[in-house]
C-alpha cells in the first residue's frame, strides 16, 4: 500500500486575540496561511478552535494552545476548544485505569489542577465493523461512545444505550448525533430552528431526524445556531439559522451587504434596484429572504460537486469535496483539501497541495 502523502493544515479568519493562524495578533487573515505548528516538523492530527483561542494536537501527543489561552502539555491524545470549557483526553498509564478526561478553565494554562477529571474505564466489544480494531472517537464524543462532554455542568453525559454514536457535535445551544447507521439524532434549543424538527421549541433528550431518514448520513457539524450534515452519496443538507447566509440560502443581511458595495462603487440605483439584483429571481421580482430553515434543505455545490465533510463556525460554514476542494459561506479559495475544522469566526484546513486560488460559492 502506497504511503499516504503527508499534507499541512492552513487557517484564515479572524486573529485579533493571536491564534495560531500563521499572522500576528490583532489582524484578519483573509486567506489561508500555514499554521504556527508547536516545534519544527510537528505533525498535527488535531485542531479545535474557539472563538479567542485554538488547541492543537499532534501524533506526538503534545497539545499547544494560543490566542487568549496559553500553554502546553503532553501525553495528550485529543482536545476540544469552548470559550466556558478546554477538555483535554490524556493518555493512561501502560497497565492499568484507561485515558483521563480532564476539564480546564481556559485561562489556566494548563498549570495547577484541572477543574474536573475522570478515568475511562475501556469497555469490551468496542470494535469496529471492519473487524477489530477500536474506533477512534473525537471529542466530545468519548471513546466507547457511550458518553459525551458538555462544556457545562453536568460535564460528563452519558447516552442512553440504544444510541450506538459514531460522531457527536455540539453547537452554540443544541446538539447532532450521528449514529452507526447514519441516522441524526438533535437536541437542546431550537429558537432558531437549529434541531431540524420543523418548530422552534426545545427538545431536552436525543430526537430522531424525521424528515433524513431513509437517507444514511456520513458526517454531521453544528455551528452555533445552524446545521448541516453529508449523505453517504455526498450531498449536503441544512438547517437552522440563516441570519449571515450561513446556511447558503438567500440572508437579508447578506443582501444589504451586497447593496451597500454596489454603491460604494458608484453604480446606479433606485429604491431597492441593487438589492432585487443581488437576490431577485430571474425575471427580477425580489427573491424571499430566508432567516430560520426549521426543516433540512438540500444545497447544492457548483458543478454538481459531491460533499465529503463539512464543518460550522458560528455563523459560517465549510465543506470539503470529494475531490479536495473547499467551499465557504456565511459571515464573512480554493486548495486541495483533506480536513477542515471551523472555529467561531475562524477556519482550518488540512491541505496537501496548493492550487489556483478562487472564491468558489454555493449555488442557492
Amino acid at each position: 500500500m502506497a504511503e499516504e502523502r503527508r499534507g499541512s493544515w492552513f487557517g484564515f479568519g479572524f486573529c485579533g486575540f493571536g491564534q495560531a493562524l500563521g499572522s500576528g495578533r490583532g489582524r484578519q487573515v483573509h486567506s489561508p496561511e500555514p499554521l504556527a505548528t508547536p516545534g519544527p516538523g510537528a505533525d498535527v492530527c488535531r485542531v479545535s478552535a474557539s472563538w479567542s483561542y485554538t488547541a492543537v494536537v499532534t501524533r506526538g501527543g503534545q497539545l499547544q494552545l494560543s490566542g487568549a489561552a496559553g500553554g502546553a502539555a503532553g501525553g495528550c491524545r485529543d482536545a476540544w476548544a469552548s470559550e466556558a470549557l478546554l477538555l483535554v483526553l490524556r493518555a493512561g498509564p501502560a497497565v492499568g485505569p484507561g485515558p483521563e478526561l480532564q476539564a480546564w478553565a481556559p485561562d489556566s494554562a494548563l498549570r495547577g489542577e484541572p477543574l474536573w477529571t475522570h478515568t475511562l474505564v475501556p469497555e469490551a466489544g468496542q470494535e469496529d465493523a471492519a473487524g477489530g480494531k477500536p474506533q477512534a472517537r473525537a471529542l466530545p464524543l468519548l471513546p466507547g461512545a457511550r458518553a459525551y462532554v458538555s462544556p457545562r455542568p453536568p460535564f460528563y453525559r452519558p447516552l442512553a444505550p440504544e444510541l450506538r454514536a459514531r460522531r457527536l457535535e455540539l453547537g452554540g445551544e443544541h446538539a447532532l448525533l450521528l449514529d452507526e447507521a447514519g441516522q441524526v439524532f438533535s437536541w437542546g434549543q431550537g429558537r432558531h430552528g437549529q434541531l431540524g424538527h420543523g418548530t422552534l421549541e426545545a427538545t431536552p433528550e436525543p430526537r430522531l431526524l424525521e424528515a433524513l431518514q431513509g437517507l444514511p448520513m456520513a458526517e454531521v457539524a453544528a455551528g452555533g445556531w445552524h446545521s448541516v450534515c453529508v449523505s453517504e452519496t455526498g450531498d449536503i443538507y441544512v438547517w437552522g439559522w440563516n441570519e449571515s447566509g450561513q446556511l447558503a440560502l438567500p440572508s437579508r443581511s447578506l443582501a444589504e451587504d451586497g447593496k451597500t458595495v454596489a454603491r460604494e462603487a458608484g453604480r446606479p440605483h433606485e429604491g431597492d434596484s441593487d438589492m432585487r439584483r443581488t437576490v431577485g429571481s430571474e425575471d427580477g421580482a425580489p427573491a424571499p429572504f430566508i432567516a430560520i430553515q426549521p426543516f433540512p434543505a438540500l444545497l447544492d455545490l457548483p458543478q454538481g460537486a459531491e460533499a465529503a465533510q463539512a464543518s460550522c463556525g458560528s455563523r459560517h460554514t465549510a465543506v470539503v469535496t470529494r475531490t479536495g476542494e473547499l467551499y465557504t459561506w456565511g459571515w464573512d479559495k480554493r486548495l486541495r483539501v483533506r480536513a477542515v475544522s471551523c472555529g467561531l469566526w475562524n477556519t482550518y484546513v488540512y491541505a496537501v497541495e496548493k492550487q489556483e486560488s478562487g472564491q468558489p460559492q454555493p449555488r442557492v
